[in-house]
């Protein structure tokens, strides 16, 4: 009898991890081909070989580069190499990728830049907010961009015990800022079973220096952030459920949830076009071969823009498509002035003309 009670129960747990197994290679997109979308007048970046996970552009035109993330279970091409923030000048004729001087006193050598945001305050000081996995832990960093000597100030390193797995942020004061985390816990191991098990626990926080509280909560894997251009609406990318959710945002800095877009690619970051206040995304088509890393199957790219997210049928187009033939794993897209740059999370990163 008891034998049969542990069969059962072995039977039972193999079906359990059969289904889940199953279950995540739906979620990862694990059998996705992608048909080549090309843009004219393209060139990848010089200087930027071991990704570029996240863009963000000032109004003036001047972008800001993420680079070199090391993450676990991702490849990387420069294992050994620590991040750093490059910055182009978008008005120029010849745009040149130029790594950022960061001021003494800031950990150069653990410096491991994830998601980025920027803030200009009302005497037009411009901050920088870096997430940052130095070892592979969680902090905040902010910096304040001094223009003229292409320097950034480093101001202050935030922790807490609610950003346990930041992966992205929106800047909404010079220390104020909404984040994702993709994970709710920071343990390797314990982030890979929350995400065989699809648990839903990953949130976004509300962080200040007065008030730091959960303000949504139940993604699958919540990934990229941003506002819309009228500030009333936080975007959330849920990457495993190929989601983007609007949620509205109350001067208290709740959130709450107004709709979601369904899509049928793993979503990564989001931008803002801010000529027409669509949103640029930049997306794996497939997940799996981000995370087995095959240089004769490398993973694809993906760009999507999305119009008028908040009527009752937001157009959702393809921008640019590649099987990874040019360029691999796209995390991101920001335009300007009919300027698109493409990110990546480990490859290299597009310069685009239209």
């Amino acid at each position: 009898m008891g034998r049969l009670v542990g069969l059962s129960l072995l039977g039972i747990a193999l079906a359990l991890l059969g289904e889940r197994l199953l279950a995540l290679r739906n979620r990862l997109k694990a059998s996705r081909e992608v048909e080549s979308v090309d843009l004219l007048n393209c060139h990848l970046i010089k200087g930027i070989e071991a990704g570029s996970e996240d863009i963000d552009i000032l109004p003036n035109g001047l972008a800001f580069f993420s680079v070199g993330l090391k993450y676990p279970g991702l490849h990387s091409f420069a294992p050994d190499n620590p991040g750093g923030i490059l910055m182009m000048d978008l008005k120029e004729e010849n745009p040149r990728a130029l790594e950022l001087r960061i001021s003494r006193g800031f950990n150069l050598a653990s410096f491991n830049p994830h998601g980025i945001s920027t803030f200009i305050d009302s005497d037009d000081t411009v901050y920088l907010f870096v997430v940052n996995h130095p070892e592979f832990k969680n902090t905040v960093e902010i910096f304040k961009f001094e223009e003229e000597e292409n320097f950034l100030l480093h101001l202050k390193t935030i922790k807490h015990e609610l950003l346990p797995s930041v992966n992205d942020i929106i800047a909404v004061g010079p220390a104020h800022f909404y984040a994702t985390n993709d994970h709710y816990f920071s343990d390797p191991f314990l982030k890979y079973l929350e995400t065989y098990l699809n648990l839903h626990w990953t949130n976004v926080v509300y962080y200040s220096p007065n008030e730091v509280k959960v303000v949504a909560e139940g993604f699958d894997s919540a990934n990229g952030i941003n506002i819309s251009p009228d500030k009333k609406y936080i975007y959330v990318a849920d990457i495993l459920a190929h989601e983007i959710h609007v949620l509205e945002k109350h001067p208290n800095m709740n959130l709450t949830q107004l709709k979601v877009l369904k899509l049928d690619t793993l979503v990564n970051n989001l931008s803002i076009d801010p000529s027409s206040g669509d949103i640029l995304v930049g997306c794996h088509p497939n997940g799996q071969k981000l995370f087995i890393y095959d240089p004769n199957n490398p993973p694809s790219s993906e760009v999507l823009r999305i119009q008028n997210i908040l009527s009752e049928k937001p157009t959702v187009t393809t921008v640019y498509a590649n099987n990874g033939s040019v360029l691999q794993g796209s995390s991101v897209a920001s335009v300007y002035d009919r300027k698109l740059l493409i990110g990546t999370l480990y490859h290299r990163a597009l310069y685009c003309q239209f």
